[in-house]
């Protein structure tokens, strides 16, 4: 057997030579230009690899990663390889880490590459060329060369009064617990580095891919929380318990047996991620993502943490005041997912229809806030919230985001909405179609879900939403003072007149 390898998607999509300048053709015709699937220069020595070597072979069996990018990127390497030896038997190898009973598995149970998933994985391409070239040559024309700012939001504020004699009406106990996380999904991992660990959802997902090539981690690009009964949890409790760092606490969740809260998610492909191997040299971002994983794991098959809830009533002179105060009586999983706090403020036992003089009363003067700003971990929950891209491309589509000024970072991990990117959604929604929403791109993601499972055919929605994207792209072409004047509004300019 011949092991080799690919480096990404190994055929690139695009529009043939005479209409990739800019000005070689009116934007709107690029819904309809044929587009052409090529190889491109730098993977040219990887293409002569593959068909040297499948000259050679009788089989070949595909090793990518096992979600919709790898399918497809396993449909290319099948192309280059049949078409130099049309005998070859194709096979798909499964798996979910790379472990030797992992691999070995796979080897034992192979199956064949999922065509659907390719296809659907063809169409959001070729979509996604042909609307980002359209829009994106038709928006840079019409507004290159102009600059942008912006300014920020308002406040109000509330008092609050008090009187000097207090009694208790009514004061109450009871226990209160604090759920363990669920096993870690995507979508999970995405938004813990970034609120945990401050790292953009990118820098997350290339740590986690190299901590799965070097078989620290399971497959991390899954859309499952739960655990499946068949999956051992004790050997991979038992690994950890080498590690000092939390070694003890691997030992306590050993004594009780693994106890994993179960999610409600599952994609059927890949279990939720957690870590294969003891990991001693890491360094760097791989370093703290593996411990992120580790340590939620950990938490996850570990006990609640166990509290007791106080609410106490109190009158003063007419005004009805209730505080609230938590112990925490049990820490348990939060021994070690040192990412969560749970705490509150501490109040005495109180008696209830005791009378007391309180010690102090103050008068506090108090701000109502406007929202705070979105952080990466938000904007995932909500583009997942509403079907916007998929567990591996949410952190491609806030990088383009950011890279094209359309939103910036604030200390660190606030989003901030860029001027230029306000004005578009101001123009594009003065139109009369919210291009602003996330229900087109979700309707498209639905569409593609439906694909793989074989409820639509793959030519028939590539035909429908190119249809749909040249309509909008055709209302905006007419209406484009629109968006001249939404820009006019944040730039202090006069718009333009054609």
């Amino acid at each position: 057997m011949t092991m080799t390898s690919v480096s990404g998607h190994l055929m690139g999509l695009d529009f043939g030579p005479h209409y990739r300048k800019w000005y070689s053709c009116q934007p709107s015709q690029l819904f309809d230009l044929p587009v052409e699937k090529k190889c491109p220069d730098n993977m040219l020595p990887i293409k002569r690899t593959l068909e040297r070597e499948a000259k050679k072979a009788q089989w070949l069996i595909i090793w990518t990663d096992c979600d919709r990018e790898g399918e497809n990127i396993g449909f290319e390497v099948i192309d280059v390889c049949r078409a130099v030896k049309p005998s070859l038997k194709i096979f798909r190898a499964t798996f979910s880490e790379i472990t030797l009973p992992s691999v070995t598995r796979a080897l034992e149970n192979l199956g064949q590459p999922n065509l659907r998933v390719s296809q659907a994985v063809d169409v959001r391409q070729e979509l996604d060329l042909r609307i980002g070239a359209a829009f994106t040559r038709f928006q840079t024309m019409r507004l290159q060369k102009k600059l942008f700012d912006e300014t920020a939001a308002q406040s109000y504020h509330d008092v609050c009064l008090e009187n000097p004699i207090a009694k208790v009406e009514d004061c109450k106990s009871k226990p209160k617990s604090k759920w363990r996380p669920l096993p870690m999904d995507t979508v999970e991992l995405e938004k813990l580095g970034a609120r945990k660990l401050k790292l953009s959802a990118k820098v997350v997902m290339q740590a986690a891919e190299k901590l799965y090539t070097q078989g620290f981690i399971s497959y991390p690009r899954t859309e499952t929380n739960i655990f499946p009964k068949e999956l051992n949890l004790r050997p991979l409790v038992e690994i950890q318990t080498r590690d000092q760092r939390w070694g003890d606490f691997a030992g306590g969740i050993l004594q009780h047996g693994p106890n994993p809260r179960p999610g409600k998610k599952s994609d059927q492909a890949h279990p939720p991620i957690h870590p294969t191997k003891l990991a001693a040299n890491l360094s760097g971002n791989e370093a703290r993502v593996y411990e992120l994983i580790v340590r939620h794991f950990l938490a996850c098959v570990s006990q609640d943490a166990l509290g007791k809830e106080t609410t106490v009533n109190i009158d003063i002179n007419g005004e009805k005041f209730i505080a609230h105060g938590l112990t925490v009586v049990q820490r348990n999983y939060l021994e070690i997912y040192i990412y969560d706090k749970w705490s509150d403020k501490e109040i005495p036992d109180y008696v209830q229809i005791h009378t007391f003089e309180p010690s102090q009363i103050d008068l506090t003067p108090g701000h109502t806030q406007p929202p705070n700003l979105l952080t990466e971990a938000d904007l995932i929950s909500l583009m997942d919230k509403h079907g916007i891209g998929t567990d591996a491309t949410h952190a491609e589509h806030i990088e383009t985001v950011k890279s094209r000024d359309y939103i910036g970072v604030q200390d660190r991990d606030k989003l901030v909405p860029g001027v230029i990117g306000i004005a578009l959604c101001d123009g594009y929604d003065a139109m009369g179609f919210e291009m602003s929403k996330p229900n087109l791109r979700a309707g498209l993601e639905a569409d593609l879900k439906s694909v793989c499972e074989g409820g639509r055919q793959p030519d028939v929605v590539l035909r429908e939403q190119i249809a749909k994207y040249k309509s909008l792209f055709q209302i905006a072409a007419q209406q484009v003072t629109k968006i001249d004047e939404a820009c006019a509004r944040y730039l202090n300019e006069v718009p333009q007149n054609q």
